[in-house]
């Protein structure tokens, strides 16, 4: 009983994550069309979509979070919601400043965020498997926040390009992710 238990356990948080990822893909999809459509005409325009990308990444994670085990379980989506939230307000305050540090800020906070998925992947390998397109997107995304940091000297292309740039390739991540859970669950159906 205590098997069947931990299959139907198991089962509920894949059936979760596929929807998860899926949503997390579109939101991103979205999110680059409207950046790439918007990025060199719309100042507030821009503002809002750069406030949004992390202020939905923090709520994506206590999304998932919540329906993953809470907080105790899922302490690395803790951190990456705080992590999160903090950039938004920082994007946020640097906005009504002056925007030249926004890669810096989407710098560290793409390792960080990215550092956190990884552990996160990691963890879940364990009990889900099929993890590996969230292990390299949570390593990619470190690897472009320092490339961030790096490019935040230069003037060209704008930042929110870049950052289009940087959410279309973690769509790709997620909507692979949520397709090899489809695909591992129509395997194991299958046997």
């Amino acid at each position: 009983m205590f098997e069947r238990h931990i299959k139907s356990s198991s089962a509920s948080e894949e059936g979760w994550l596929k929807s998860y990822y899926s949503v997390r893909a579109a939101f991103s999809a979205i999110w680059v069309v409207l950046a790439f459509s918007i990025g060199k005409q719309a100042t507030a325009g821009v503002a809002v979509l750069l406030v949004i990308y992390p202020a939905w990444d923090a709520l994506a994670n206590f999304i998932d979070m919540s329906r993953s085990g809470g907080t105790g379980k899922n302490r690395t989506q803790a951190i990456n919601i705080a992590v999160s939230a903090v950039t938004a307000v920082a994007v946020v305050l640097e906005l009504s400043i002056g925007a030249p540090p926004i890669l810096v800020i989407f710098g560290v906070w793409a390792i960080l965020s990215g550092l956190l998925q990884l552990a996160t992947a990691v963890r879940r390998w364990k009990d889900l498997g099929a993890q590996w397109a969230m292990i390299l997107s949570g390593a990619q995304s470190a690897l472009a926040g320092a490339f961030f940091i790096i490019q935040s000297g230069a003037s060209t292309p704008p930042a929110i390009f870049r950052i289009a740039g940087y959410a279309a390739v973690g769509a790709a991540y997620f909507l692979i992710s949520a397709v090899w859970l489809h695909v591992k669950h129509a395997r194991l159906n299958a046997i």
